[in-house]
């Protein structure tokens, strides 16, 4: 691709790719500026959607009066243009360079359970919020609303939060025309509607109530509308989508408060005031700073619980809690408590008809076995993965294998964006290194096929591994064998039109179930597609985050001979493909009270493994 600033011709190539959205691509084109190229009506992302095609002409028509007005007085901390980036002709604005951000996070990962139990405290995200809260202060003082504003355009670096994609920003006439469905303020949408629809502009104080909603989720792990609402009346039940337009939220007596999310009692008793009249009285206004100030998180001394209370909620008339049964049962379920720590599991998975585990406990990293792998500090760049004996560490382009009595062999790998891309199976392990695919072998390492540097993803299974990468207009897919070498390039993966949030995948021996999450057309979308080992798709299915379903998340799962096990808001559920579709073919009610949405589900030949946080269960259904 080649574009021109101040009449400069600038080469940009797929492998420079650091980011994707629904209306652009960004591209890293030295070491302190990156470059948005806003997707024109021909990119393959919108091929097949005249609507898309027809939002991405009127945007860039839009975008030549817009960027050259673009305010000069917000705050540093908003990623704003740069230099103007034209076509060949020098007539058309077709992006712009701005300050390039290393080493940050989308605040969407401070919601997430399993990114804060690596070591990101509750006060790391007061102390986040806090500085955000100053430059949207800031914004609104340059007589700017920043308009969508949600948590993956927040990007924080520690406790700095800054925000992204200011093209879309509403400012001197120009209207902000996206929306994301979470964090739009519901007065400002049609009530009429099906599901939310804004037709009113953006203001101030829908800049607040997104903040307060990103602020709920951080603290909580739920948001405002979270949870499942379950009326006993057919005429009161409506779909999840349409309950911000009723005020239906966590607060609501027929709400089921989710049973991952902290109880919304330990908050402070004014913060948790402020929430109920955001959310139910429609009060707008400044989110009050002093509420963040006098914001302290605390753990209780007694009964080990974090809140943020003068007095813990939950120690009122305290008695020694009962030591937990080991075996506890619940209709044909019988739960076996196999492991518990004070610590945190990392890494959990059955491999060769063994159970092993993670955890960290007391400043060390420890297997099953108790013995300690090695000391240090939780950091959310580590990935972990086991085998055998061996345990994986993996932060950026290294590496580390701990064998026990061995010295740590470090192996340079490639990363994707902050995470090191490899994995593991029964037998050997498998990495990315310039591009290039390897596994080990008793020589060292054995090439398996190329793929695109820095832009790859992966995942192996015992019989075979799937893959893809997807960098500006590129998007390839791929299966390769666990032993032999070559690389099938050909999965007919469906594109991804917006920005992917995340994905993973669960083998067994001749599937692979491939999950992913992106944002299309203001809602965070879930697609499940079954891969077979020679890369056919064989089904495909969608729903939307937090639905409850299935689908609702992507994790809490793992695939068991032909079929795939499923955590669901009512217990886990096994599915199937029958007929081309993946269909549920039976429910597990009684598992619902062993299980979360935050789970890792393991197969076993003894049952379901079910890992927490803190502890292993063993389920067997008789």
């Amino acid at each position: 691709m080649d574009a021109y600033i101040n009449n400069k011709r600038l080469r940009i190539k797929p492998g420079q790719a650091i980011g994707k959205g629904g209306e652009a691509d960004v591209f890293a084109i030295d070491g302190k500026r990156a470059v948005k190229i806003f997707k024109p009506p021909e990119h393959p992302d919108y091929a097949g959607n005249p609507t898309e095609q027809q939002g991405a002409v009127q945007r860039i028509a839009e975008h030549q009066n817009k960027l050259p007005a673009f305010p000069t007085t917000l705050p540093a901390k908003v990623i704003a243009p740069l230099e103007f980036v034209f076509e060949k002709s020098g007539k058309q604005i077709i992006g712009y360079t701005m300050p390039l951000l290393k080493n940050t996070q989308p605040l969407m990962r401070f919601a997430d359970i399993r990114f804060r139990q690596t070591g990101v405290s509750a006060a790391d995200v007061i102390a986040v919020f806090r500085d955000l809260h100053k430059t949207i202060a800031a914004i609104h003082r340059s007589n700017t609303v920043i308009g969508d504003f949600n948590d993956l355009n927040v990007l924080v670096n520690k406790t700095q939060a800054y925000i992204i994609d200011a093209d879309s920003f509403q400012f001197k006439g120009f209207l902000c025309r996206m929306f994301t469905a979470k964090f739009i303020d519901p007065l400002l949408c049609d009530s009429q509607e099906k599901s939310l629809m804004p037709i009113h502009p953006y203001h101030y104080s829908s800049d607040w109530y997104a903040f307060t909603v990103m602020l709920m989720q951080c603290l909580l792990f739920v948001d405002p509308y979270g949870g499942i609402y379950r009326p006993a009346r057919p005429s009161e039940r409506m779909p999840h989508c349409q309950r911000p337009l009723k005020r239906i939220t966590i607060f609501h007596q027929k709400v089921r408060y989710p049973k991952h999310a902290l109880a919304y009692d330990v908050l402070p008793d004014d913060l948790l005031h402020y929430f109920k009249q955001v959310f139910i009285k429609d009060n707008r206004a400044v989110f009050p700073e002093t509420l963040l100030a006098d914001f302290h998180w605390t753990r209780c001394l007694k009964c080990g619980a974090s809140h943020a209370r003068a007095q813990c909620p939950h120690c009122f008339g305290y008695t020694p809690a009962a030591v937990k049964a080991t075996v506890t049962v619940r209709g044909r379920v019988t739960a076996e408590r196999l492991f518990h720590t004070k610590g945190v599991i990392l890494e959990a998975t059955f491999q060769a008809g063994r159970l092993q585990w993670l955890y960290h406990e007391n400043g060390c990293f420890k297997r099953e076995n108790s013995q300690t792998v090695i000391q240090g500090d939780l950091h959310p760049d580590i990935r972990f993965r086991l085998r055998g004996t061996s345990t994986y560490m993996g932060q950026n382009n290294v590496l580390a294998v701990i064998r026990p009595n061995r010295p740590i062999e470090q192996i340079s790998v490639d990363p994707y964006k902050t995470q090191s891309v490899f994995d593991t199976n029964n037998d050997c392990h498998f990495w990315l290194h310039n591009g290039q695919l390897y596994r080990n072998d008793r020589w060292g390492q054995f090439y398996i096929g190329d793929v695109l540097a820095g832009q790859t993803l992966f995942w192996a299974g015992p019989q075979f591994g799937f893959g893809f990468y997807r960098a500006a207009q590129i998007q390839i897919a791929f299966v390769f064998d666990a032993i032999k070498s070559g690389i099938n390039d050909s999965v007919n993966l469906p594109r991804f039109s917006g920005e992917l949030v995340d994905c993973t995948c669960y083998f067994a021996s001749q599937y692979g179930w491939f999950f992913s999450a992106f944002k299309e057309n203001g809602k965070i979308i879930h697609q499940a597609m079954i891969i077979r080992r020679d890369g056919v798709v064989m089904a495909t299915a969608r729903g939307e985050k937090g639905d409850g379903s299935w689908l609702g998340t992507l994790y809490g799962k793992c695939a068991m001979g032909d079929c795939l096990f499923a955590v669901t808001a009512d217990g886990v559920v096994r599915l199937a493909l029958q007929n081309g579709s993946i269909t549920a073919l039976k429910e597990f009610p009684d598992t619902s009270p062993f299980i979360d949405d935050f789970c890792h589900l393991l197969p076993s030949p003894d049952g379901l493994c079910v890992v927490n946080k803190q502890e292993i269960l063993m389920l067997k259904i008789t």
